[in-house]
């Protein structure tokens, strides 16, 4: 019952219009298109830690890379991408079917990131375990679904611009950060058909036999970022931001359901690189949130996921038919 109340906020605070700013520090170009055509890969991965006896495992995604177009106007933005076959070629990781659903509506003040992931079939690069015919051990009835919505209130939001490092529909010419605050939700579920941990590394198996894990989460967090800009056009963006959520779990282990709730630190980080101008820029964009799904006992499971871009962008100002058509559908 509190995502709906959640995701209300959240939307009507960044559509509720848009704040001033100081035009010396970042200008806006709200009433032209910006379009870009990037590249891009997302991913969601699994860790599991067992902090006694020094085990690390990693389940991957075999996510393609995706070549795509978009564009942004005032506060609306599309972006349409495909993973054509001549960028991607390695069976060799075992199949992954995937639904990615990633939304983030960047007003000056309020920046809201929306998650719906569908993740089936993963792999993993680890040495005991590997097969002899592909080199990794690949398990395609390993599932990940991941809901979520996260927003942040910018408190420095006349001086500084988050659209300039994501979007680039705005440039930042000075050098500027801010504080943020906000509150986040996420639910969600991982499961397998057997032990999500391989056999062969379970040193305790009646208390690693995970075969599902079920999670929701709610909570307050609070970062900074900050863009360094050289000689007005070239920059370079970083964020941190840090979460401490309230969380319940459900384990499936041997058939048997084990229930724990705890406070459940959290962390994202991004990074944002490139070159700004009135017509032309690009960027390269790297977004990573890390979510914790359980600690059981000294045994930790965690969530990634993130997004790789890299964008080519031109500014243009619609004419004709295509600025009327704008106008009706986005005010």
């Amino acid at each position: 019952m509190l995502r709906q109340p959640l995701i209300a906020f959240f939307l009507l605070c960044a559509y509720s219009g848009l704040a001033q700013y100081d035009s010396t520090y970042y200008t806006s170009y709200d009433k032209i298109i910006t379009g870009r055509f990037y590249f891009s890969q997302k991913y969601t991965s699994l860790r599991y830690r067992d902090l006694n006896e020094a085990i690390h495992i990693r389940y991957r995604p075999n996510t393609t890379l995706n070549m795509g177009v978009g564009a942004t106007y005032k506060w609306a933005t599309l972006n349409l991408a495909y993973g054509f076959g001549f960028l991607n070629n390695d069976a060799a990781k075992g199949k992954t079917k995937y639904l990615d659903l990633q939304t983030h509506v960047y007003g000056r003040k309020i920046l809201v990131d929306g998650f719906g992931q569908f993740y089936n079939g993963f792999y993993m690069n680890n040495s005991q375990i590997r097969d002899g015919t592909t080199g990794y051990y690949i398990r395609p009835d390993i599932k990940v679904r991941f809901f979520g919505i996260s927003g942040q209130y910018v408190f420095n939001h006349k001086r500084f611009s988050y659209r300039s490092s994501f979007l680039q529909s705005e440039w930042q010419k000075k050098s500027a950060g801010s504080l943020l605050a906000g509150l986040e939700f996420f639910t969600g579920y991982t499961r397998g058909d057997s032990a999500l941990i391989p056999a062969a590394l379970q040193t305790l198996p009646q208390e690693t036999s995970i075969e599902r894990i079920d999670f929701v989460e709610v909570g307050p967090n609070i970062g900074y970022v900050y863009t360094f800009v050289w000689k007005k056009h070239f920059f370079a963006t970083g964020q941190a931001t840090v979460s401490l959520d309230y969380g319940t779990n459900s384990l499936l282990i041997d058939g048997k359901r084990v229930k724990s709730s705890s406070l459940s630190p959290n962390s994202s980080f991004s990074f944002f690189a490139g070159y700004n101008s009135k017509v032309w820029a690009f960027s390269f964009v790297f977004v990573n949130k890390n979510i914790n799904l359980t600690s059981h006992r000294d045994r930790k499971m965690e969530l990634n996921t993130g997004n790789l871009r890299f964008n080519i962008v031109h500014r243009f100002v619609p004419r004709g038919k295509t600025r009327a058509v704008l106008k009706k559908v986005i005010k």
